[in-house]
């Protein structure tokens, strides 16, 4: 699969599996769509056991270069663009979902994508809200209502044969300049957004959390770009200076 006309480099990231096998698996198929690197969040597997390596096969260089990391968040620390796999039928009404088909046509608009994240979560639940609010883009897999859950494996093969098929019908019309705030720019301005808002007492501490979530899933809605959210850090900088080097009356 070449996919260096949009993006250098594809990150499959998975978080906290619990099934060799299935590592293993993605493993291969990392292989098999020539993804760059295999990272995996808190491993509650041995990734690297017998049964892991049996299953990568040829995909065995994906689990002994694999990257591994506490959390998600550090996970994606140097990527442009991050895009996240839910199955799950009880999230937040705050996020917004696409279909796969959809959010990889919109991908594949731009002209360079430097790194671009793909995370998969946990095999029994999925990933967490917060989670969830770490990517730019949501999108889930269309499967019966009645059995909505994939195994993971399979899921990745899906997203990967899906991105490829896409890539390959891109049309010839004229792409644009990526310039999307990256999910790290997205994330460190809403820690600094909720410190000032609890400063100035508009939040509360025990219900900040799913105003701060209502409020960045509209950013994300919005695809924010670099230049959008340093202007939005910049107008919190000064009131923080404000705050900082006011007299009290």
């Amino acid at each position: 699969m070449n996919l260096e006309k949009n993006f250098s480099k594809l990150y499959i990231i998975l978080v906290e599996p619990n099934g060799p096998l299935n590592v293993g698996s993605v493993a291969r198929l990392c292989s098999n769509f020539e993804v760059k690197e295999l990272r995996i969040v808190s491993p509650k597997c041995d990734i690297f056991s017998l049964e892991a390596k049996k299953m990568a096969v040829k995909g065995q260089i994906y689990l002994d270069n694999c990257k591994i990391f506490d959390n998600l968040k550090d996970a994606l620390s140097d990527c442009d663009l991050v895009l996240a796999s839910c199955g799950r039928i009880d999230v937040s009404k705050n996020l917004f979902f696409g279909s796969s088909e959809e959010i990889f046509s919109w991908i594949l608009s731009f002209k360079k994508i430097n790194n671009l994240a793909i995370v998969f979560g946990r095999e029994d639940r999925g990933l967490t809200n917060n989670e969830l609010l770490l990517a730019n883009k949501t999108f889930n897999i269309p499967t019966s209502k009645t059995n909505p859950s994939l195994n993971l494996s399979h899921a990745v093969s899906i997203v990967l044969y899906e991105l490829n098929r896409s890539s390959k019908r891109n049309s010839k019309k004229e792409l644009e300049i990526f310039n999307l705030a990256s999910s790290k720019q997205i994330y460190d301005s809403f820690m600094e957004i909720e410190e000032m808002l609890l400063r100035v007492g508009y939040l509360l501490k025990h219900t900040s959390r799913p105003k701060i979530s209502k409020f960045k899933s509209y950013i994300l809605r919005a695809n924010t770009s670099m230049h959008e959210i340093n202007v939005l850090r910049g107008i919190i900088h000064q009131i923080n200076w404000f705050l900082n080097n006011s007299k009290t009356n």
